[in-house]
């Protein structure tokens, strides 16, 4: 059994079968690298091309598809009109998206993960998994007034 976890994509791949191409391993790679900003297809092809040209940008749509029907990536949809992806990741984690940058912050609060078990609880549920998306603008920060100082 694979330690699913602390494996790279390409080792995921080969695991459950799939033939590894040169192309899927660059696209894995940058997937993989891209762990802080949850970029979508377009971004994905833009890095993956500047590893090796020769690859198409449906190539990226279906490599993408392949590892998401795999279980390997998560998609998700930030209400920014793209689906942007992600390793799955080896603890939970929720995201707080900046609707002015559209930054994802990803974090873990362990009142909310509590808080959601027990409204499942309460509710006659064992709670099996959960995706938590909150979305924000930055707080005004308050101007300096001119005469302080």
């Amino acid at each position: 059994m694979v330690d699913e976890r602390h494996t790279s994509l390409a080792d995921l791949c080969i695991a459950k079968g799939m033939r590894m191409t040169e192309q899927r391993r660059v696209i894995a790679s940058v997937i993989e690298d891209a762990s802080d900003d949850h970029p979508d297809v377009e971004e994905l092809y833009r890095r993956a091309v500047a590893i090796d040209p020769g690859i198409s940008i449906s190539t990226v749509y279906r490599t993408v598809k392949l590892f998401e029907d795999a279980g390997m990536i998560e998609r998700h949809d930030f209400r920014d009109g793209r689906s942007r992806y992600e390793t799955v990741p080896d603890e939970h984690h929720d995201h707080l998206i900046d609707l002015r940058s559209g930054e994802v912050i990803e974090f873990r609060n362990e009142d909310i993960e509590a808080l959601q078990e027990f409204i499942a609880r309460k509710l006659g549920y064992r709670l099996v998994d959960h995706r938590l998306e909150l979305y924000g603008v930055p707080l005004e920060q308050p101007k300096d007034d001119p005469d302080d100082g």
